[in-house]
């Protein structure tokens, strides 16, 4: 997911999305380590998504603040 299209989401939208991305990467990490998971590639994609879910919905933070 680009962050163009995370930026124009709202807040609960955003937090919802990183809840379900957070247990994906579980699913993901259960399937690396019973050796099912075809695509190990898969799990740095979703820790970057999370990590880019996360600095949005930080930055929000951080302007909510400043107002």
């Amino acid at each position: 997911m680009k962050v163009k299209e995370l930026r124009e989401k709202e807040q609960s939208a955003l937090e919802q999305d990183l809840l379900s991305r957070q247990k994906h990467l579980f699913t993901l990490r259960t399937q690396a380590v019973t050796e099912k998971l075809e695509d190990p590639s898969q799990i740095a994609k979703a820790r970057r998504d999370i990590a880019r879910i996360k600095t949005i919905l930080r930055q929000r933070q951080l302007e909510q603040a400043a107002k």
